[in-house]
């Protein structure tokens, strides 16, 4: 029988601790993949800080570092700096990107730091029990918003993609989505993206990932992809930010 689909190489034979529905093990797989086609994976360090993802050390085939919460783009650009022959990406949720990790993604984007980040972005706490993030929807109930997201309390969600892509060190920023075959599509090519930005030794680069997390949304699976196709995506639009006509 002709074996039509496997395991990626960059990919540790190890199964995920993610709840069912969760799309960061599609995020690995195609990160994964990526390293694996532009025979990168012996020569990329990953960092990856607090979060559901905090032990994806486990899963990837290349060199992992963990950094402490929101320090990845830090921790990033000290191997970088060190190591500047190597390929090194951060992996980060909105909790820990847009949240305590702030100042570090911009001032790294800022320098235009030569490393590779993706940015998941679910609009909640994963980890921590569903806590209301920067990227929230207005409206959207969480643990710490209860009754909805309100501007006027805490504040409007933060569209990181655009704010990132203001700054002169970013040489290319996409937000992507993993909720549909064509979106996955898409994502995988903007990885890719990433990682020759990188080779090219052209600055920082980032691509955003819309993502979902059943569990604390309160929704199965199936659901969840349709709450991110209907709320996520008008809030978060997909598209290059910078970088679009980019050659590489």
């Amino acid at each position: 029988m002709e074996k039509v689909f496997s395991r990626t190489e960059g990919l540790l034979d190890k199964p995920m601790h993610y709840c069912p529905g969760c799309t960061h093990g599609i995020i690995h797989r195609l990160i994964a993949e990526a390293m694996c086609e532009l025979d990168i994976l012996e020569e990329t360090i990953g960092v990856s800080p607090v979060g559901c993802t905090y032990n994806n050390y486990e899963y990837f085939a290349c060199d992992m570092v963990q950094a402490s919460h929101g320090r990845a783009p830090a921790v990033g650009t000290g191997i970088k700096r060190v190591h500047p022959e190597r390929m090194v990406f951060t992996y980060q949720g909105d909790g820990d990107l847009a949240a305590i990790g702030t100042a570090e993604i911009v001032h790294a984007a800022a320098r235009g730091e030569k490393i590779s980040t993706f940015f998941v972005n679910n609009a909640i706490y994963g980890m921590t029990s569903g806590q209301m993030a920067p990227t929230t929807l207005i409206g959207q109930k969480t643990t710490t918003s209860p009754f909805g997201r309100d501007p006027q309390v805490q504040g409007y969600p933060i569209n990181v993609s655009e704010m990132i892509a203001t700054l002169e060190g970013a040489v290319y920023v996409e937000r992507v989505s993993v909720s549909s075959f064509k979106d996955i599509k898409n994502a995988a090519k903007a990885i890719r993206k990433a990682f020759r930005v990188q080779q090219a030794g052209l600055g920082f680069s980032m691509v955003e990932i819309l993502s979902t997390c059943p569990t604390n949304w309160g929704i199965d699976p199936v659901g969840a992809i349709e709450w991110l196709e209907e709320n996520m995506k008008k809030k978060y639009p997909l598209g290059v930010f910078r970088g679009k006509d980019l050659e590489v």
